[in-house]
């Protein structure tokens, strides 16, 4: 009998002492017959919302070698997707204590294709890390962002990243990061169908929106988008005609201490995305071989040269945005575009453009070309209008609008203030949104 009591008591003391060990290991999937597997890849474990949308968006980065779906940062060694949901139910309700999970990625990248700074400026760039416990309509701290390193140097990395993308979150006018950078603990593999989710349901959710604003790079190996419409700045010297576009060109025509040049450079030059190129001057006279209806005489003005003649000018900026996008707007859309932007109009159902648009991408604004909705957040509504859960954070505002004999809530571009169209309270899970949208101001960019 006392030995059977002896056996029976060490394996109760191993079995805790394995329990215990499994509490503190990272735990992960099989590796895949295409992973690398060589000592010179390294991984970093990102907290972007919905793990589903951030899979998709880490594994399309070239360098990138896996990405796989799980939870880490909780104060419990083991949890699944269900757990965790009950569980963010209970601390809200204040019938639980502790630190929940959060939906993470694992990201497996080789540092000789890109670096860690790469890897984590496509974190920054695919998220809002100003929301706290939440990403869109998705709420709570299991959807908190995160990073979760593992040694010291990436703890450094994550810190340098976070700054330099604050100061670039603040020139665009957005508030402080709220990304918690901490060591990695409690790591557990979500369930198999997490994994790859998006590939295995095209039309899935995905509630990343992002916040539009490039990250500041200084690393050779990041990946970065076309920056080629950026204004290009000659301080005096005469422009050349020929190194313009003679199409269609805009020419902002400053002058030095001048207070409101710097104020535009500030409101609409270091932000410019609009399709129709710019250059800036301190040179009062026109490109070489090109024609101004008339001398200026206040800075800035900025002049719309088509086929090297001037044809439309703004003259005198002084801080109104939107009279100055309303002015743009006229010159680059079409009559049926501005009475939809201008004057609240609405198209005919079933006959606007980008309808039926089912291309990976995003749906910019027709003026300022800033990104309104991403292609992951559409969904056939049947109503004949382009329809979207949610909008990219921060790029869209919200009025009363009670014409018609009806209350509704107008939405509008907050780059530009155009009419985009009205929300509705009857669209699908999660979050029962119907951004119905007139297509025809709209501009689709694929990815």
């Amino acid at each position: 009998m006392k030995t059977i009591i002896t056996t029976l008591t060490t394996l109760i003391i191993t079995m805790v002492i394995t329990v215990f060990a499994m509490e503190n290991t990272v735990t992960s999937k099989p590796v895949k017959s295409n992973q690398t597997t060589d000592s010179k890849s390294n991984y970093i474990v990102l907290g972007m919302g919905c793990f589903w949308g951030a899979e998709k968006r880490m594994g399309e980065l070239p360098g990138v070698v896996d990405v796989e779906s799980g939870y880490a940062g909780g104060d419990r060694a083991g949890a699944g997707y269900q757990d965790i949901l009950n569980f963010e139910r209970a601390l809200r309700i204040g019938r639980a204590a502790g630190r929940n999970h959060a939906e993470v990625v694992k990201v497996t990248f080789d540092p000789e294709q890109i670096s860690l700074e790469g890897v984590l400026a496509k974190f920054w760039e695919s998220h809002n890390p100003t929301q706290g416990d939440r990403q869109g309509n998705d709420i709570g701290s299991n959807y908190r962002s995160a990073i979760y390193y593992h040694n010291e140097e990436q703890k450094a990395i994550a810190l340098s990243t976070r700054d330099a993308y604050q100061q670039a979150l603040i020139a665009a006018g957005y508030g402080q990061i709220t990304t918690e950078i901490l060591p990695l603990k409690n790591y557990i593999t979500a369930e198999e169908y997490h994994q790859n989710y998006l590939k295995k349901n095209p039309d899935g959710y995905c509630g990343l929106g992002g916040t539009g604003v490039k990250y500041p790079a200084s690393d050779q190996n990041i990946i970065q988008d076309d920056i080629s419409s950026a204004p290009t700045i000659h301080p005096a010297q005469s422009l050349d005609g020929k190194d313009l576009n003679f199409d269609r060109q805009l020419v902002v025509f400053e002058s030095e201490n001048c207070e409101f040049c710097a104020q535009f450079k500030q409101d609409i030059l270091d932000h410019w995305q609009a399709d129709v190129p710019m250059v800036v001057t301190m040179n009062a006279n026109p490109p070489a071989n090109w024609a101004l209806d008339k001398p200026l005489f206040a800075a800035p003005t900025i002049v719309l040269f088509k086929e090297g003649r001037e044809a439309a000018r703004y003259t005198g900026y002084t801080g109104e945005k939107e009279k100055f996008w309303q002015w743009l707007g006229f010159q680059l859309l079409t009559p049926e575009q501005q009475k939809i932007a201008f004057e609240q109009g609405t198209e005919r159902a079933f006959t606007g453009s980008n309808l039926d648009e089912k291309r990976p991408g995003r749906f910019v604004d027709p003026i300022t070309g800033a990104t309104l909705f991403r292609s992951q957040t559409k969904f056939n509504s049947g109503t004949g209008w382009p329809s979207f859960i949610e909008p990219v954070a921060g790029s869209v505002t919200y009025h009363e609008d009670n014409s018609g004999y009806l209350q509704r809530i107008e939405v509008r571009s907050a780059s530009s203030g155009i009419h985009l169209g009205h929300v509705f309270n009857d669209g699908p899970p999660p979050s029962h949104k119907r951004y119905c949208i007139n297509g025809n101001v709209l501009k689709f960019v694929p990815d």
